[in-house]
């Protein structure tokens, strides 16, 4: 019997062959060494009900551990409103995923042009595009636009407080598009302003990328910087974590000419790491620069509000060696996820989430510091993340947490931990969390 969601029969395949000049499927995969192919049985289980299926999902399930989190480094255990996933899953934002004909897909198109929309006021900048992959990606498709935009320049500043991470992702990126990459380094877990001048007075410098809160969770004072950038006809690009401005200054306030970042703050579960979304804004002076889409408002025959895709540099419409990005598929789903989530806190629910986050992490520095164990690591400034020095071992100290049902931070060094804490932790959680560390400190 033939399936139809079988792609190909016997028949097909030898076909196939003989057009490649290959006699069997092992002739295909001759080059993949030996050493790493897969050879035991597959251990599929036997035919099963709808209700067997459930019941041995559940009981996968159970085998994943629950641990209450204290850790961050660029993923945030936030709140997510029950709501959020009910409204994402209606038809009408569930239409053409890549939407090029306007007139099938004003649903996505109409919630694209407010994720646009909350993502500059957000941000304070000009404009928005339709959002990216992630995070990292998107700071890397800035390095690109400030070096596309620059002349005669041929490298980008990268300071050492931006996540690791991030900075590997930029560095890939950039090699392969002739971009030289230099760290400004850091001093006391902030950018070392000294040490900026002296490169930027080197010339030939397309842009400087910052981070605030930086990797270490520090709030750092850029005052000055964006002046201090432009003079030499250089741009300054600031990643952000989203949700963390909704009380901090904006980039637009710092004077950045590109704001990039995340938006997995902006009530995305973590989901063992994945997925997030990228946000991308500027000045309106660089939007022809920036890669992606971006869907605008006008009005169609009959005088109605209608949305289109517009300011399309790709490579599908114009000369590839002028075309942005090619960003296809633009995680749609995850920015329509922050936009109703956006839309359901509202500004004040937004403020009072980070306010919230704020509070939390100060209380535990100070309850971890009371124990006499620990220090704070940089005399700076945080908001919701913050590093401290264990006079004992990191390692076995996590151990314990996790037995204890903790993820009690992210390791940095052999001595040195990183703190972060979110709305959604409690008094009561923060307070087990320092007594379980207390009996480890005194064993």
């Amino acid at each position: 019997m033939a399936f139809k969601f079988f792609p190909h029969t016997e028949e097909e395949i030898q076909e196939m062959l003989k057009v490649s000049g290959l006699s069997s499927l092992d002739d295909l995969y001759a080059e993949i060494p030996d050493s790493i192919r897969f050879k035991d049985e597959y251990e599929l289980p036997e035919a099963m009900s709808e209700q067997e299926i459930r019941q041995l999902m559940e009981s996968q399930e159970l085998l994943n551990a629950r641990l209450t989190c204290f850790a961050g480094a660029g993923v945030y255990d936030h709140y997510t409103p029950s709501v959020v996933p009910n409204i994402i899953e209606r038809s009408e934002f569930l239409t053409s995923y890549t939407p090029y004909q306007a007139e099938i897909s004003q649903g996505t198109l109409h919630y694209i042009f407010e994720y646009q929309s909350m993502m500059t006021e957000l941000t304070g900048m000009d404009i928005s595009n339709a959002s990216m992959y992630d995070g990292p990606t998107a700071t890397a498709e800035a390095v690109m636009m400030a070096y596309a935009a620059g002349k005669k320049v041929d490298k980008v500043l990268v300071s050492e407080t931006v996540d690791p991470k991030v900075r590997r992702v930029v560095e890939t990126y950039a090699k392969y598009h002739g971009i030289g990459i230099q760290l400004v380094k850091a001093t006391d877990g902030v950018t070392d302003r000294k040490d900026l001048t002296e490169k930027l007075n080197a010339g030939g410098v397309a842009g400087m990328l910052v981070q605030t809160p930086n990797y270490y969770g520090i709030v750092e004072d850029y005052s000055g910087l964006a002046d201090e950038l432009h003079e030499k006809k250089a741009l300054l690009i600031i990643n952000s974590i989203a949700a963390d401005l909704a009380v901090l200054k904006t980039p637009k306030e710092w004077g950045a000419d590109i704001a990039v970042g995340d938006g997995q703050s902006l009530g995305i579960p973590m989901t063992f790491g994945g997925p997030g979304v990228g946000y991308m804004c500027c000045t309106e002076k660089l939007m022809r620069k920036m890669p992606g889409r971006i869907v605008g408002m006008t009005k169609d025959a009959k005088g109605q509000r209608a949305f289109v895709l517009t300011l399309q540099a790709r490579e599908q419409h114009i000369r590839r060696q002028k075309a942005t990005s090619n960003i296809c598929s633009n995680q749609s789903l995850m920015a329509l996820f922050v936009t109703v989530y956006m839309s359901l806190m509202g500004k004040q629910g937004l403020e009072e989430a980070a306010n919230l986050s704020y509070a939390g992490a100060h209380y535990l520095c100070d309850k971890l510091v009371e124990t006499g164990h620990f220090r704070l690591t940089y005399n700076q400034p945080f908001f919701n993340e913050f590093c401290v020095t264990y006079d004992g071992n990191v390692d076995e100290l996590q151990e314990e947490c996790l037995d204890n049902g903790f993820m009690a931070g992210v390791k940095i060094d052999e001595h040195t931990l990183m703190f972060a804490v979110t709305e959604k932790r409690t008094m009561d959680e923060i307070d087990e969390l320092v007594d379980t560390i207390k009996e480890v400190c005194h064993e």
